[in-house]
């Protein structure tokens, strides 16, 4: 008993104690860290970075390039993100059908499961701007519509018009409507700067904001009701002035014209 008293009380004995209790730590975490579900998510990600391969080299790669690198018909898509093809594919931009000043929204050919493996594969060739998760782009605070108007008349209503119809730009290019415009693809589209529309990126827009002008977006397109009638496309008071001025002139030139006719057959009886 006193040679094991002993060495109990040994100066090493509470390192060595240590030693062991780290060694059994670490054993047990080992043996029950969640090993099998990270080796999954990777092979997961791998199988679709390969699939997204396979989709772009048949449906993408004439105008960009095996590798994503671009050619006389398409731009570099290293570094674009996933952000960016979900947008493009999943609006149906891409792929193109024919070249012109702008390409327009489509019907979309991809189901969301080929569009996530093409997202994959483009954003393994060089980072970017990555797919949003839903908390980032829908909002359920009844505020966020009002600040989002603000942002959105700062940014977006000189090409956009302040109701979100849309407007003509130079050249043959349009700042399309944003009627019906799904909220991921709104944030998406502010992400990444589609076409003529320059880019906010966290740094120039936080995603607060963003998701604040989706808010509006959303409300002002889908919700907001329309007491006057007929919108004439929400251009204000030009078309307006020149709906009156068309139909309002006609009329009275009808009037006019019916009136001289009966004046007429009245003198000749």
């Amino acid at each position: 008993m006193k040679k094991l008293s002993a060495r109990r009380r040994h100066p090493l004995a509470a390192l060595v104690v240590l030693l062991l209790a780290l060694a059994a730590t670490g054993g047990l975490y080992a043996a029950f860290a969640p090993a099998d579900k990270a080796q999954a998510d990777v092979a997961a990600q791998s199988l679709a970075i390969d699939e997204g391969k396979k989709l772009f080299a048949v449906g993408c790669s004439s105008c960009h390039g095996l590798n994503g690198q671009g050619s006389s018909d398409g731009p570099s898509l290293v570094g674009v993100g996933s952000a960016a093809v979900d947008f493009q594919v999943g609006t149906g931009r891409m792929p193109a059908q024919q070249p012109g000043a702008q390409v327009p929204r489509k019907k979309n050919i991809y189901t969301q499961a080929e569009i996530d493996q093409l997202a994959a594969y483009v954003a393994s060739l060089g980072p970017g701007p990555v797919t949003p998760e839903p908390q980032q782009y829908n909002s359920t605070n009844p505020e966020d519509i009002s600040r989002g108007g603000e942002l959105f008349r700062t940014n977006c209503a000189q090409c956009h018009n302040f109701a979100g119809q849309g407007g003509a730009l130079t050249k043959g290019k349009f700042a399309p409507s944003l009627e019906g415009v799904d909220a991921k693809h709104i944030y998406e589209a502010m992400q990444t700067g589609p076409q003529n529309m320059p880019s906010f990126p966290d740094t120039t827009m936080p995603e607060e904001q963003k998701k604040q002008i989706v808010a509006f977006v959303r409300h002002t397109t889908n919700d907001e009701p329309n007491p006057g009638g007929l919108t004439l496309g929400s251009l204000g008071p030009v078309t307006e002035g020149l709906f009156g001025w068309i139909f309002g002139l006609g009329a009275l030139i009808a009037v006019a014209i019916w009136v001289a006719a009966h004046t007429t057959k009245a003198k000749k009886s």
